[in-house]
């Protein structure tokens, strides 16, 4: 498991600034790296957006995409990661989206969808997205799953160096 310490070095040597659209983490990626120095340097801003309306209106993802999937899947993760990429200056968007507690429409309590999108250099874009479930209570899941989003980030940066 790597350190968010380390996690942000991978970054700097990648030159990555990120924007985070968060779900059910709520700002907690992006909280995570702020808490390392330097932050400033890696993190554009970041979007929190639990309602439906909130991510059509502050992302804009389609009305059809949140109609026709669930919105713990990683089609809405996906649209989520494209819409923050597309409002900051960053080149890297992490998306997350989930059920903490509870469950409901059928999925399963600590369900988390993500997305890793990333603008290349000729403004391309590549997506990348999994889907995770994680035990234990409402924040033990979110912060799993925060932690998880970071630590995915340098390995998702080198494939999409080389697509």
């Amino acid at each position: 498991m790597r350190t968010v310490e380390e996690i942000t070095r991978a970054m700097r040597e990648r030159k990555l600034l990120l924007v985070t659209a968060e779900s059910c983490t709520a700002g907690l990626i992006a909280a995570m790296l702020a808490d390392v120095e330097g932050a400033g340097a890696l993190l554009d801003c970041a979007f929190v957006v639990y309602s439906p309306d909130a991510k059509r209106h502050a992302l804009g993802v389609p009305e059809r995409i949140l109609r026709n999937y669930n919105l713990t899947s990683e089609h809405v993760a996906r649209a989520m990661g494209r819409g923050a990429l597309a409002r900051s200056r960053a080149n890297v968007a992490i998306a997350n989206t989930g059920v903490a507690d509870g469950g409901g429409d059928g999925v399963a309590a600590g369900t988390q969808c993500y997305a890793w999108v990333f603008r290349g250099q000729g403004g391309e874009i590549t997506v990348y997205s999994e889907t995770r479930r994680y035990a234990g209570g409402r924040n033990a899941v979110r912060e799993q799953a925060a932690r998880h989003a970071l630590e995915r980030l340098p390995h998702y940066a080198d494939l999409a160096a080389r697509a």
